[in-house]
């Protein structure tokens, strides 16, 4: 009997490398088309991943990474018994989730807006005003929200001053410096955002749309029992993604919005392990923060996915 059985699974197995070979003797120009990328991830994504070992040494430039001495724990402790580590969190989930909850329903919106409209011309229009913010780099976008908002001769200042109200410094105001950095994301990145929607919306069967409008559905009727439905699946993934790096705030742009007064609401992880790990040459700290945060964002990733997976039955894996 057992003879059999291992005959069975050495049959098995011979089958399945001769499946394999002549899949690839079939389609080898596939397979050299992939070498390219998966090579990429090797090399840029998975080799310097060895690397947060770094964390738990204490880092010797002469040493090197693998030379230098283990310490275990002591660079996350450094930063969780640090004064400044709750408001660092605070400020970066604040933002973050603000970041989440406003600009995550707006290309949404703007996708069902667009294919409900029947003009081609102005559906084009509409689209090329708010996809072009999106080429505009961080520098730029920064310098804009500056002179906007500067405190004698920006344009809301001088506005508000034209109807009598007083001027305001908005970047020194630490309360302000959350909507500031989120609504000026919002607006370089919507248009671009929703043409992920837009794709999934086309990807629609026009057949749903024809039984709808048979059983005398209106526009919002239709939105919410045919286009919604559709590309459910499409924001859910794009949902669990975003979560999933909610920790992973963007650096440069809040590192050049900040200044002395509203250091206070814009100091986050980021910014911090750039000033104490980099600029104070502390490489091993600033892996170990670096490493809390893709834990924090990879627990996350996982705990949305699968409650995704259980409400909705759509999911990343």
């Amino acid at each position: 009997m057992a003879l059999n059985r291992n005959t069975v699974t050495r049959n098995i197995k011979r089958g399945v490398f001769e499946e394999a070979g002549m899949s690839f003797r079939k389609h080898w120009q596939l397979y050299l088309l992939v070498i390219p990328p998966v090579l990429f991830f090797l090399i840029f994504k998975y080799y310097p991943m060895v690397n947060a070992v770094l964390a738990f040494k204490d880092y010797n430039v002469i040493k090197g990474i693998w030379g230098s001495p283990w310490v275990g724990f002591k660079h996350f402790r450094m930063f969780f018994e640090n004064p400044v580590f709750w408001t660092l969190v605070k400020n970066t989930l604040v933002i973050s989730f603000y970041q989440l909850l406003a600009g995550f329903p707006i290309p949404i919106l703007l996708a069902l807006m667009l294919n409900e409209v029947r003009s081609a011309k102005f559906k084009r229009l509409v689209q090329l005003v708010s996809f072009a913010p999106y080429f505009i780099s961080t520098v730029v976008m920064v310098s804009i929200i500056m002179l906007f908002l500067a405190p004698r001769l920006g344009f809301v200042n001088t506005a508000f001053n034209y109807f009598g109200l007083e001027s305001k410094n908005y970047l020194g105001d630490p309360g302000m410096f959350s909507s500031i950095f989120v609504w000026s994301d919002i607006w370089q990145t919507a248009g671009y955002s929703a043409v992920v929607y837009l794709a999934a919306l086309a990807a629609v069967d026009p057949t749903l749309y024809e039984a709808a409008k048979v059983d005398g559905a209106s526009r919002i009727q239709k939105i919410m029992n045919v286009d919604l439905p559709g590309i459910l699946p499409t924001i859910t993934i794009i949902l669990i993604l975003n979560v999933g790096s909610v920790m992973a705030l963007g650096f440069e742009k809040i590192y050049l919005l900040q200044n002395k007064l509203n250091i206070s609401s814009s100091e986050v992880i980021s910014t911090y392990v750039y000033k104490i790990g980099l600029l104070n040459a502390n490489y091993s700290f600033a892996t170990a923060v670096g490493l809390f945060n893709s834990v924090i964002n990879l627990v996350l990733l996982v705990a949305v996915n699968a409650l995704a997976k259980r409400l909705s039955n759509n999911s990343i894996w």
